[in-house]
């Protein structure tokens, strides 16, 4: 049995979650590193050969839009965790509660008295201006006037050390099947060390989620919905999943009737009352009487059917504006304008492309910058400056001089690496965090997390669709 040593690792000035300084193990690695070493590399390699087959038993895969051959893929999980302390679960957890606090009463303000525009915090144009900002939502008022239930905010730690927040996610948040399932296989392949290291749980994530939703309606039970744009989804398997975890129906639009502004399920049964929809569906597919008119994923009516108070869509329709790349640059005044406190969680440093000066920062510097579209997802739209052609930088520098309120622009950050099983070595990998939120009458955060990893040597890009994988997340309680 060759034994495992961690002597060539490479942590190349970054900062690394399990080694500090002189390659040493952090203390709460400590447990897992011995567990490593008694375990021997061709242990260590059937437990990874083990759980891809446990990944594809379980259904676990996702498709990629930009794939012509739709192939199903595993979201890869590598078996090496990624271990958080107790006193930086703490930090993340009062900062996404400040942020997500004010991001609320962000929306509901840009939707009804509007005062942060009138007081000049953020320009109006700016909202208004947003590709995901409805002005059919104005004047609404959701249960609890709760707009974000259920959010999924990217989080990156830097070479410095400290936690910086990426992205927000606010319309239709992925990726938490995928935590949860991520569990249930590292349970089975490192038994004892959940025990040891005391690892807080994350299986009752559906259970929350649940009683979140319930919360929600005025009818107790409440007949509760998981609305899924159907099969060929990318997030499908998770739309079902959580369905299934919940003991909720899974619908399509197409399941769903309005009469009388009221929400019907079609069943065999004849028609049945749907009291909450959690929607997979973005807003402008939602309705096609209020929407997009050619939209086969909604249904008739339910917006209306939402405006009266008869159904609860979650999230809610216009969350999505506080998704908006561009908005998000504001977001820690936004937090100082509503809560008067400073962000506990910074952001990243963000240029705005349809700001002058920084517009002409950009064009000079996009060799040496990250260019992102400020209403694309999944990493699409975006360009890494180093890692760019010639070619590449000349037609990113085109699309934002054509149209420079869609592109924001932020430094490059190498972002911090956990040891990566990669085909025989273990060597570190580029990775973020995506925590999950849920906002009923309280804001709760999960403890635990999907860990995006970039399998790639030297790769910053985490995302699924970009050829990542994943880790499970283990916040410890006792250190």
């Amino acid at each position: 049995m060759s034994k495992i040593n961690f002597d060539s690792y490479e942590q190349n000035g970054f900062f690394d979650e399990m080694f500090g300084a002189n390659n040493g193990i952090k203390k709460h690695y400590k447990l897992f590193s011995e567990r490593l070493q008694k375990m021997g590399w061709r242990k260590l390699n059937f437990l990874q050969h083990s759980t891809d087959r446990a990944q594809l038993s379980t259904g676990m895969t996702f498709n990629v839009y930009s794939d012509n051959q739709g192939i199903e893929r595993i979201l890869h999980l590598d078996i090496i965790p990624r271990i958080i302390p107790t006193k930086d679960w703490e930090i993340l957890e009062r900062g996404l509660k400040q942020r997500i606090e004010a991001l609320n009463l962000f929306i509901h303000d840009i939707y009804n008295e509007q005062k942060i525009l009138k007081d000049k915090i953020i320009p109006a144009e700016l909202v208004f201006s947003s590709t995901t900002y409805l002005p059919q939502c104005k004047g609404l008022k959701p249960p609890n006037k709760v707009w974000c239930h259920i959010t999924g905010t990217d989080i990156i730690r830097g070479e410095d050390g400290n936690f910086y927040v990426l992205e927000d996610n606010l319309r239709c948040p992925s990726g938490v099947s995928y935590m949860l399932e991520n569990r249930e296989i590292l349970k089975r392949t490192f038994p004892e060390l959940f025990e040891k290291l005391r690892v807080n749980p994350v299986s009752n994530y559906t259970h929350h989620l649940r009683d979140m939703l319930e919360s929600l309606s005025p009818v107790t039970p409440a007949t509760i919905a998981v609305l899924t744009p159907g099969i060929y989804n990318s997030a499908y398997f998770e739309h079902a999943y959580l369905a299934q975890q919940m003991g909720a129906e899974l619908v399509e639009g197409r399941d769903l009737v309005v009469k009388n502004d009221l929400v019907y399920m079609v069943t065999t049964k004849g028609l049945q009352r749907v009291d909450v929809i959690y929607r997979r569906v973005d807003d402008s597919y939602l309705d096609p009487t209020t929407f997009k008119k050619d939209s086969l994923l909604g249904t008739p009516g339910l917006f209306k059917a939402y405006q009266q108070g008869n159904v609860v869509l979650v999230n809610a329709p216009g969350t999505g504006v506080a998704d908006d790349k561009a908005i998000y640059a504001y977001v820690p005044r936004i937090i100082k304008y509503y809560l008067n406190e400073e962000a506990i969680i910074p952001n990243v440093k963000t240029y705005l492309c349809d700001e002058p000066e920084d517009f002409n920062y950009v064009i000079n510097n996009i060799p040496n910058l990250v260019i992102k579209q400020t209403d694309a997802s999944g990493g699409y739209g975006m360009l890494i400056g180093p890692k760019s052609t010639k070619k590449e930088q000349e037609e990113f520098a085109e699309k934002i001089k054509k149209n420079p309120r869609n592109y924001i622009a932020q430094p490059v950050i190498n972002l911090s690496r956990v040891p990566t099983l990669n085909e025989g070595t273990i060597e570190g990998r580029h990775v973020d965090l995506r925590p999950y939120v849920l906002y009923g009458k309280e804001i709760k955060i999960i403890p635990g997390a999907l860990t995006r990893v970039a399998l790639k040597k030297d790769s910053l890009i985490v995302n699924s669709s970009q050829g990542g994988g994943s880790k499970d997340t283990w916040v410890l309680d006792n250190q």
